[in-house]
């Protein structure tokens, strides 16, 4: 596998956003220019645990050489083409573990690191670049502490990933959600009804907090903050009372919680490789209760709900301007620091300008998340209009 410069290998890894697919046309035409050779590890971090590293191995499904034709045409959509998982090498189940490994691992968790790490070296990558949220740049960090070459890019459609303003994804996912909470008005409108509408955010409250901001809502509970059902209910009575189709908006965080809940709400008990169960559910509780509580607010009456998850359909389809702009950005800057030979970083974007800090930081220990006191009305439960001289494009970010 000789190139003139070396190679590059990118993966992708978590939930899909799109944008993904223009960071990786930046990063392979950049580097095809620069002399270099840019595969596609297919899966996420599954490809570097899968294949098997022999010369005369089919290895088509985990590995794919990358050229200017094969980006150039996905580049402009959204997803990612090269695929991903939420496969977690450092803490693999028995019962995915390949058959080519099987004798050697058989704990029922296990670290395949020690094969990642030959894989890399088979496929002779120079250096590593994966695109992902903190889990799967948490394993890009130990990769660096292993002595691999790694260069992160953020991405997360919650925009939660700490060191940078800016994540892949989060503009088209608030995009999304004020375009389609605004075509659910109607409906809400037609029946003087509540709107609840559960969005995307485990632990921040990013991608509830923006859309209210931008009036698609009156109101937004999110993860930073224990809320009071029975405030709310009041405040979203008075806001469809001064309204003049009679009905009111609330968005909710999936990791927002209740003054009376034990935990946040959950699809199942399963956990992913990195311990996160599958959140939903919290929208459900909260318009059952709405309605419940309704009539204590209404003279007697109760009020109707329309009741809405967003879910995928604000990570599926093509990026926005801003997810379209912002990978070619980071893919480019991704290259500066392959060309000055400078690893262990994560690009990032901070205070309008693209910059880059210590890759480390996503496994500090601090996680991203709003600034109740400064952006969140605890009153009102909405965001404070306030403090926007000298902001970021996107107000709210943390000193994480």
């Amino acid at each position: 596998m000789a190139t003139h410069k070396g190679t590059i290998g990118i993966l992708t890894g978590g939930g899909d956003v799109p944008g993904l697919n223009p960071a990786i046309r930046a990063v392979t035409f950049r580097a095809l220019r620069e002399g270099y050779r840019v595969l596609g590890i297919r899966r996420g971090w599954a490809g570097l645990v899968d294949m098997v590293p022999d010369k005369d191995a089919d290895n088509h499904e985990h590995v794919m050489v990358l050229t200017e034709d094969i980006v150039d045409r996905a580049g402009r959509t959204g997803g990612t083409f090269i695929h991903t998982s939420r496969t977690r090498p450092s803490h693999l189940p028995k019962s995915i573990v390949p058959q080519h490994l099987r004798d050697k691992y058989q704990d029922e968790i296990n670290d395949v690191t020690e094969d990642v790490l030959k894989n890399l070296k088979f496929l002779e990558i120079d250096y590593l670049i994966p695109i992902g949220g903190d889990d799967t740049l948490s394993y890009a960090h130990r990769l660096h502490e292993e002595g691999v070459k790694v260069v992160g890019i953020p991405k997360t459609m919650d925009n939660d990933v700490p060191g940078t303003d800016y994540c892949i994804g989060f503009s088209t996912c608030v995009t999304r959600t004020i375009e389609l909470t605004h075509k659910l008005r109607t409906t809400a409108g037609s029946h003087e009804r509540f709107l609840v509408i559960e969005v995307f955010g485990r632990y921040a409250g990013f991608t509830a907090m923006l859309p209210t901001m931008a009036g698609a809502a009156d109101r937004c509970v999110i993860p930073e903050h224990t809320f009071d059902i029975d405030h709310l209910t009041r405040l979203l009575a008075e806001d469809r009372k001064h309204h003049p189709s009679n009905y009111a908006v609330v968005l909710v965080s999936e990791g927002a919680q209740m003054k009376d809940d034990e935990a946040m709400h959950f699809e199942s008990q399963e956990k992913d490789q990195y311990g996160h169960k599958k959140l939903g559910g919290v929208g459900d509780k909260v318009a059952a209760r709405l309605k419940e509580i309704s009539p204590k607010y209404n003279h007697g009456k109760r009020i109707n709900i329309v009741n809405q998850r967003l879910g995928y359909l604000v990570r599926c389809g093509d990026p926005d301007a801003i997810d379209s702009i912002v990978p070619m950005a980071y893919g480019n800057l991704a290259l500066d620091l392959v060309l000055a030979d400078n690893s262990g970083r994560l690009i990032s974007l901070r205070n309008g300008c693209y910059d880059n800090v210590p890759i480390d930081i996503v496994t500090a220990g601090t996680k991203k998340v709003v600034d109740v006191n400064k952006y969140y009305n605890t009153e009102r439960l909405r965001p404070k209009y306030e403090t926007f001289s000298r902001q970021p494009l996107f107000i709210m970010t943390s000193e994480v």
